[in-house]
């Protein structure tokens, strides 16, 4: 469904939830998108909710809530692509989890747009037939991330699904736990209620003046086509300039070639951590390894579990250092760092 479209000056916002396959663009697909716009009071002015074709097979139910039939009858993507952008264009994209909602985003408005530019060529070589036009990818002016912003705000959650999320900020969510009751509501009606969580969210993080707010023009595909800033996809790329000298230790402190990973529960910008480490000489990976000398996580600062990266790194003996005892470490390159690690 969709209301009547609304100017963007009115109604600058626009909430999107997305469901798809599987966790990564490069392997599923996209499934279903809901969004609101919305203005500076939480306002909607303009809705839409669809269900995408993916081509291939959705997945069970308790997945997403959508039965076989109602996927199977779907239009593909590139049917949507330019209401899809009509909606995006020239607001702020509010995403929980922005990597996961606009890598699915991007990655179905360019597979749409070069199936259409192939489907032109043969055209052109038939002579005559009408050109595809499917749109582009959308052109949002900023990308905020409730997830992230929470994050900054120093709440480091267990469960990071937005009705959980909602809930550690202060806001009314949907309980985040599979039930029956839930299961038997039709998809577009839990999805907006997602959508919505995540506008109310989105009110109370910015009320506290933490907000993390991206430029689309700043983010590209990282291997699994989620969508990252570019200093950090460039920054897993990169190769090391110094031997890996091992784990980290306090009494050694920071040298060149240590690897460094970032787990996503720090309460800074992971890019001034990433910053940080290549200033100082260090190696920064995605993903732990074997050559791993150090952790970045705030999770044991703020009494919160080890999971994840942290977790991992923990139970394979690698130091796990919050981001203050991390730059705390790095501006003394070489020497003990004086904050330690959180070897817990």
């Amino acid at each position: 469904m969709s209301a009547a479209r609304t100017d963007p000056d009115d109604y600058p916002y626009v909430a999107v939830f997305v469901q798809a396959t599987g966790i990564h663009p490069t392997t599923s697909r996209l499934i279903s998108i809901d969004a609101v716009a919305f203005d500076d009071s939480g306002r909607v002015g303009e809705d839409l909710h669809i269900v995408v074709n993916p081509g291939e097979d959705p997945g069970p139910r308790h997945m997403h809530g959508l039965e076989p039939g109602d996927v199977g009858q779907a239009p593909r993507f590139s049917r949507h692509l330019k209401t899809l952008d009509k909606l995006l264009d020239a607001r702020t994209l509010v995403t929980h989890d922005s990597p996961f909602t606009w890598g699915f985003i991007v990655s179905e408005a360019r597979r749409a747009m070069n199936a259409a530019a192939r489907a032109n060529r043969s055209r052109n070589r038939r002579n005559g037939r009408r050109r595809q036009r499917v749109g582009h990818v959308p052109r949002p002016t900023a990308i905020v991330d409730t997830l992230a912003s929470a994050r900054r705000c120093g709440i480091i959650p267990e469960d990071t699904r937005i009705g959980a999320v909602a809930r550690l900020v202060g806001v009314d969510g949907p309980d985040p736990t599979a039930s029956v009751e839930r299961a038997q509501r039709p998809e577009e009606e839990t999805s907006r209620e997602l959508t919505l969580t995540v506008v109310a969210t989105f009110l109370e993080l910015r009320s506290r003046g933490t907000l993390s707010s991206y430029a689309p023009e700043d983010l590209t595909a990282d291997r699994f086509s989620l969508q990252r800033s570019t200093r950090r996809v460039d920054a897993a790329a990169e190769k090391a300039e110094a031997e890996n000298p091992g784990v980290y230790s306090a009494g050694r402190g920071v040298r060149a070639g240590m690897e460094v990973v970032v787990a996503d529960d720090v309460r800074v910008e992971p890019d001034e951590i990433i910053s940080a480490a290549l200033e100082a000489g260090l190696v920064y990976a995605e993903k732990l390894s074997r050559q791993t000398s150090l952790v970045v996580s705030d999770a044991v600062a703020a009494g919160a579990e080890l999971r994840g990266k942290a977790m991992h790194g923990h139970r394979k003996g690698i130091p796990v250092l919050s981001a203050e005892e991390f730059f705390a470490a790095v501006s003394a390159p070489g020497r003990a760092s004086a904050a330690g690690g959180s070897n817990v």
